[in-house]
């Protein structure tokens, strides 16, 4: 049972009713350099992750596979749209629902903790990664839900199933998930991740979730070379 992802979920949650609580209150200028932080961060975690591959040429072409795959399945389009459906579920006003909502869930879903603490959980048994990133993804909701509303909050359920469907499958296939593919996976989630913290420091929109596919090729071919 993916334990560590439940509260991780929780702690989003937590963290994006303080948030919407706080509203109006929470500071425009806190609120700025609090984002200019974590975009900051979030760039060094993946540039950090990134030059941790094992071998370049398949990082750059799973990534490409990916931009194109994802792009061509319109991947940005499918996750704006569901949360623009979970808005009208809940009849929610805030005008920034969707944006938060996606953008929370690639925050939270993209990254070597998401990954490795739910590979860790699954084969060790081991919850400390996923225990510390609830942490972060707890404080991190705050001025994320402060800003956007609602759809933060609701970033919960991406994580949840994302997160628990890896430690799931850790579980069952502990042989698979040798020492070079989830390096690979760490190299190509940093690249997004770079991707995301780009977008949050206002330099360059970078459409990351059209990206999300270079994950599952740069698996197989991970899986193939080893």
């Amino acid at each position: 049972m993916p334990v560590a992802t439940i509260v991780n979920a929780c702690a989003i949650i937590l963290g994006s009713l303080i948030g919407v609580l706080l509203g109006r209150n929470f500071p425009d200028r806190v609120r700025t350099i609090v984002y200019q932080g974590i975009g900051l961060s979030v760039l060094v975690i993946g540039i950090d992750m990134a030059l941790k591959y094992d071998n370049i040429v398949l990082v750059v072409f799973s990534v490409l596979l990916g931009a194109v795959t994802g792009e061509l399945l319109r991947l940005d389009q499918r996750l704006t749209n569901l949360g623009n459906i979970l808005k009208n579920r809940i009849k929610s006003r805030d005008t920034g629902f969707t944006d938060g909502f996606v953008t929370a869930s690639l925050i939270f879903c993209i990254g070597s903790m998401a990954i490795l603490g739910s590979i860790d959980e699954g084969i060790r048994g081991e919850r400390t990664i996923l225990l510390t990133k609830s942490i972060l993804d707890g404080f991190i909701s705050i001025p994320l839900a402060s800003t956007y509303g609602m759809g933060v909050l609701f970033s919960a359920l991406p994580v949840l199933i994302y997160q628990g469907s890896i430690t799931i499958a850790a579980s069952q296939s502990q042989a698979f998930f040798t020492p070079m593919i989830i390096t690979q996976i760490t190299a190509v989630g940093g690249l997004l991740i770079m991707g995301i913290g780009i977008s949050l420091l206002d330099i360059k929109k970078v459409n990351v979730t059209n990206l999300l596919p270079s994950i599952v090729y740069v698996v197989f071919f991970a899986w193939i070379l080893n």
